[in-house]
């Protein structure tokens, strides 16, 4: 998969921005805060349809009332454009692929991109939400039906909490939630069946990265953990039909006390992925070099399983993380993307992180505005 062009208008801090980018690396170089991850920002949300921002309208530049995302791009040698307006005020965000107008869940999956930043750092050490986020994100690239089954499921999981705060105040019969518990019982299987398997096949993938880039010493295992486990039978078998009737016993036997909460107490919104090298647990243990090599090693695995799913490597976006590894990581890693051929967007402050020889483009920005700089093939 390859980006040519990238247009954006009223984007964050960019009023207009036309760039025609490199089949391999493209180096965009400035100070902080000059806009350098927004061009990886608007690539991202345009894959995935999210942002770290908490309403689409901050994504729109200062006073104006719509920004442009437009991205031409090739996938199996078959050309596309992808576009996004996102309103400032009022409405939803508008895509056309091709001219023609989809959905957010019809998006997803078009356009690949794995996006790594430093705050990637912390997914070891932050809440189970951000390492959910991270299967959530790789399942929906690699398998598009995960969206909609996830989307189903945390619609259940509303409307059941909202039935379990009325049964509570006796405004609703406890019996109502045989209903519930059935069709929450059969989305939460897809889910948790497919979450088991993407699991199993980045623990090869992770494992092999993990050991390339620490010159074969570290060994990665990946666990994915159901929530409250100790506290339920375990299911004997995660096939997706076993799973549902595990599930519905689970959620039957637990109607009193998710009465009682006002919210449903267990189910794949609340499980966990957890990491260990050589053994011993990342998060508790893991030196600060031990948790770049796995975060570099992970979105590593990620971009592989979404070559294995979509027949070649998706974008990748590396934001500010050449000043997180040594000289050495910086070297595997680039020598990796150029003989995989991986198109690559990479921010970075210091031109000095890169070889003096790069195959791709190099940019500089400042202010909102890019001036390309320099290719070298």
């Amino acid at each position: 998969m390859k980006i040519s062009a990238l247009y954006l208008r009223d984007f964050r801090n960019f009023e207009e921005l036309n760039l025609n980018l490199a089949d391999t690396i493209n180096i965009f170089l400035g100070r902080n805060a000059q806009g350098k991850t927004n061009i990886l920002e608007a690539v991202n949300f345009s894959a995935l349809g999210t942002a770290r921002v908490a309403k689409d309208s901050e994504l729109v530049r200062w006073t104006n009332d719509a920004a442009l995302i437009r991205i031409n791009f090739s996938k199996l040698d078959v050309s596309h454009v992808l576009a996004l307006e996102i309103p400032a005020h009022s409405g939803r965000r508008k895509i056309l692929l091709d001219g023609n107008s989809i959905k957010l869940r019809d998006c997803i999956g078009k356009l690949n991109a794995v996006m790594f930043s430093p705050e990637d750092l912390f997914i070891f050490r932050n809440s189970p939400a951000s390492r959910r986020k991270f299967l959530n994100i790789t399942l929906a690239q690699t398998a598009p039906i995960y969206f909609s089954e996830l989307a189903t499921y945390n619609r259940l999981i509303e409307q059941r909490n909202n039935l379990l705060k009325k049964i509570r105040e006796g405004t609703a019969a406890p019996n109502s939630l045989e209903i519930w518990n059935e069709q929450l019982a059969a989305a939460a299987a897809k889910v948790t069946a497919k979450r088991i398997t993407a699991v199993e096949n980045l623990n090869i993938l992770a494992n092999e990265m993990q050991k390339k880039i620490s010159a074969q010493s570290e060994n990665l295992l990946l666990v994915y953990e159901i929530h409250d486990l100790k506290n339920v039978y375990a299911p004997q078998n995660f096939n997706c039909d076993y799973l549902q009737s595990w599930y519905y016993k689970i959620f039957s036997s637990r109607n009193f006390i998710d009465i009682a909460r006002g919210s449903t107490s267990f189910g794949p919104h609340l499980d966990d992925l957890n990491f260990f090298i050589n053994g011993k647990e990342l998060r508790l243990y893991g030196s600060q070099g031990q948790l770049r090599t796995t975060a570099l090693a992970l979105k590593l695995s990620e971009i592989a399983m979404i070559k294995s799913a979509a027949g070649e490597y998706p974008v990748l976006l590396l934001d500010d993380v050449m000043s997180e590894l040594d000289a050495s990581r910086r070297e595997k890693l680039l020598d990796f993307l150029l003989t995989q051929k991986i198109q690559t967007l990479i921010t970075a402050t210091e031109r000095a992180y890169f070889p003096a020889q790069i195959c791709g483009k190099i940019f500089q920005v400042e202010n909102g505005a890019v001036h390309f700089e320099e290719e070298i093939s």
